[in-house]
């Protein structure tokens, strides 16, 4: 794709966990994203019990408020404090142990078990390990992917849907030359491009 001046762009995983340790975290909303209340039948189909996964999803709120409508949330995040802050701010008591398959991984889960947030590199999961999802809540993760792994990122959220799956995605749009991101600038044409 062509990446704009964005293309070179890299934020690191250590730059991440330095945004969670510092405070910097803009991206976090404490209401929910109004976008998800006003497209959630879009999301949910019709359909009651959903697997429903948040990828990048440090400590949304929407992860709570969906598992107290019965579905079944996984999330994955490389910041293990925005993990523990999550299920901290919720006061839900949870587990934490190791991924066997991921070097390093962790799995914290909350005790009622619809709620499982994995914290690793989002490219360290696959299907055989945390399944497939009946929908996807991408709030912040493509935008906030460098754009040179935009097309792994997407290859990884197609492997990880099940065939009627929904996929609700928010995106930004700005002038890329005003700003580096992220987050980053992914025009619809290459939306289309990623997900078809």
């Amino acid at each position: 794709s062509d990446a704009g001046p964005q293309g070179g762009r890299v934020v690191t995983e250590e730059e991440w966990l330095q945004k969670w340790e510092t405070g910097n975290i803009r991206f976090h909303k404490e209401q929910g994203h109004p976008l998800l209340q006003k497209h959630l039948d879009v999301l949910l189909n019709g359909r009651s019990g959903l697997r429903i996964f948040f990828p990048l999803c440090g400590k949304a709120v929407e992860m709570k408020w969906l598992a107290d409508m019965g579905h079944s949330v996984v999330g994955v995040e490389i910041s293990e404090q925005a993990l523990k802050e999550f299920f901290s701010e919720h006061g839900l008591p949870y587990c934490e142990e190791p991924v066997p398959e991921i070097s390093g991984g962790k799995m914290f889960q909350s005790i009622s078990g619809n709620i499982s947030l994995y914290c690793c590199s989002i490219y360290d999961l696959s299907s055989s390990v945390v399944g497939k999802f009946d929908g996807v809540w991408d709030r912040g993760a493509l935008v906030a992917v460098n754009p040179r792994d935009r097309q792994r990122y997407a290859s990884l959220m197609t492997s990880l849907m099940e065939k009627n799956s929904s996929y609700l995605l928010v995106t930004v749009s700005y002038d890329p030359n005003k700003h580096k991101g992220p987050p980053f600038y992914v025009p619809e044409s290459e939306v289309k491009s990623l997900f078809g």
